[in-house]
């Protein structure tokens, strides 16, 4: 697989850099500055609702801790094997959860529309896609990552059945489908390889215990179930993945691109730097939190060949 003339721009939860993440205000921007797909976590409501969360848990990014109506609500629960006490989105409806309002979870970033957007459901953001491919006469892609799936399912609320239910009321089950679907795990892609043609992303963090994905005969294993990998990006740079990733027949999607400061791999002048670096490395699409900063990198990467 060679790298494609133009790498995919990915609003990572949006366009969280400007605005609270997995917001529909979110994603509208996000398209609105050039993504080719809006990316969003998707977790389970208690009536079985999936909506965009990065995690399940919520009060890092809503304002649920201030309302005196859930305070007793609050619990502890254990989440792969880590014990969490918060508010869980699977001990509360869809009604209720369309009360709580978002906020940015980053303290550097621009804290003046918290409290403005509401929590969207996975429905809500797969509309505002095929609308707005319909306006731009382009198309935007929903890249759903399904997150703590075996957890979901272990509590009753599993994720994959929703999602698929969704993606075939839109006629999405073939590759060139307007959809990924991601996940760090893999058990659940492998099953999903079995009940849909879209494509399939495996997510590969930075922890020792995941190297071994990164080999040749690790590729190979996921190039079984999976049609991409989206590898933490600090395995990316002065390593043979991308090229071992396309011999396997896998895409390489890298994540996540900033601004703030300066970027996370070492020694780039700038953020434009960082994004030229990886497209001169062959990567086919980048996660980014600024997707305007991605698309113009893009612009003077390909103006560059």
């Amino acid at each position: 697989m060679a790298a494609p003339l133009r790498p995919l721009i990915i609003g990572h939860r949006g366009a969280c850099g400007y605005l609270p993440e997995h917001t529909l205000a979110s994603y509208q921007l996000a398209i609105d500055l050039g993504a080719d797909f809006i990316e969003p976590d998707l977790v389970s409501t208690q009536d079985g609702v999936l909506i965009a969360r990065h995690e399940p848990w919520l009060s890092l990014s809503t304002d649920i801790a201030s309302r005196p109506a859930f305070a007793r609500r609050k619990t502890t629960r254990v989440v792969d094997g880590v014990e969490i006490t918060d508010w869980f989105a699977c001990d509360f409806t869809w009604a209720e959860v369309q009360t709580l309002r978002a906020r940015q979870i980053m303290p550097q970033r621009d804290q003046s529309h918290n409290g403005r957007y509401a929590i969207p459901s996975y429905a809500q953001i797969l509309e505002l896609a095929a609308r707005e491919s319909v306006r731009l006469g382009r198309s935007i892609g929903t890249y759903p990552e399904t997150k703590h799936p075996s957890w979901q399912r272990s509590i009753g609320l599993p994720l994959e059945e929703a999602l698929l239910a969704h993606l075939n009321e839109y006629g999405y089950d073939s590759p060139d489908a307007p959809v990924i679907i991601q996940s760090f795990e893999s058990g659940n892609l492998q099953a999903l390889r079995g009940q849909t043609g879209v494509r399939l992303m495996q997510l590969i963090d930075e922890k020792p215990q995941q190297a071994d994905w990164l080999s040749a005969a690790g590729l190979a294993r996921i190039a079984s179930y999976a049609n991409g990998i989206g590898p933490w990006k600090g395995h990316i740079l002065g390593s043979h993945l991308v090229a071992d990733a396309h011999a396997a027949g896998l895409f390489v999607h890298p994540w996540t691109f900033r601004q703030e400061a300066q970027p996370s791999t070492a020694g780039m002048a700038s953020a434009e730097a960082e994004y030229l670096a990886f497209f001169a490395a062959g990567v086919d699409g980048v996660f980014s939190d600024f997707a305007d900063a991605a698309v113009a990198a893009r612009a003077a990467f390909l103006i560059s060949k």
